[in-house]
């Protein structure tokens, strides 16, 4: 099931420098719930598995079904619509799992792939967003004009950007000790601008939907991109030091 990656000096530096003894592996297949049976592969490469609890209370009644299994025992990694990459504290060390769908990926993007998610485990951000709004999560579903599903995708959204808030700070300084990986995070946000700069039009013309464009403008974040309305007030000092209620207070704007 998994196999350790090997690693290039940079990707061992990133590692060294922010999530000091982090386990970085390989998977033979996609999953976002860790059987039973495969906790002792893990196991064996890590010291403890401890995997995190949510209260059930902090959703709403409403809430799909995949977002309850974070508040039962299940061993969960990521969840649909995340990356190829993914990263837990639910271990120690904590662990990066490149999946098996990064196969085809530009192999230069999966070791930047890498290094956020080593990153953002060393700067102990919120593994999920449940652990991120936690019972300001009904606040947010109230004040969403959505379905759950489509509400579950934004806070997903919402926390994205607020850890692209941390993580860019981090990756302004990779250009002179880290250039590859640097270099592969400037190629990626070149990739999206021009999209963000069309969403607006594209929003007007209901091309596309509202939550999905919040998925492309908050990628936008950890680039240092410039953001389009309504998007711009989560690329703020203020979101990153007020967190979830900040998010919630967003919402409330957006749908009022």
């Amino acid at each position: 099931m998994f196999s350790e990656r090997d690693l290039t000096d940079d990707l061992a530096g990133v590692r060294d420098a922010h999530a000091p003894g982090a386990v970085v592996l390989d998977c033979e297949r996609d999953f976002e719930t860790l059987p039973a049976a495969n906790r002792d592969d893990l196991a064996l490469l890590t010291d403890a598995i401890t995997p995190h609890h949510y209260d059930e209370a902090w959703l709403p009644g409403d809430a799909p079904e995949l977002l309850r299994r974070l508040t039962t025992t299940d061993f969960l990694v990521g969840a649909p619509g995340d990356g190829s990459v993914a990263w837990t504290t639910q271990t120690d060390p904590p662990v990066v799992f490149v999946k098996a769908r990064t196969e085809g990926t530009p192999e230069s993007f999966v070791d930047f792939l890498v290094a956020e998610a080593l990153v953002e485990a060393g700067l102990d951000l919120p593994e999920q967003f449940l652990g991120f709004f936690e019972e300001q999560y009904r606040d947010f579903d109230a004040a969403c004009d959505l379905d759950p599903a489509t509400v579950y995708q934004l806070a997903v959204a919402c926390l994205d950007a607020y850890r692209g808030l941390h993580t860019r700070e981090v990756f302004r300084e990779w250009d002179d000790e880290f250039p590859a990986l640097y270099d592969a995070w400037v190629d990626a946000g070149e990739r999206i601008a021009p999209r963000l700069e069309d969403l607006p039009r594209e929003l007007a013309r209901e091309e596309t939907s509202f939550s999905d464009a919040t998925e492309l403008a908050v990628s936008g974040v950890k680039h240092d991109l410039e953001l389009p309305a309504p998007f711009a007030a989560l690329d703020t000092l203020a979101y990153r030091k007020h967190g979830a209620g900040y998010a919630v207070k967003w919402a409330e704007k957006v749908f009022e």
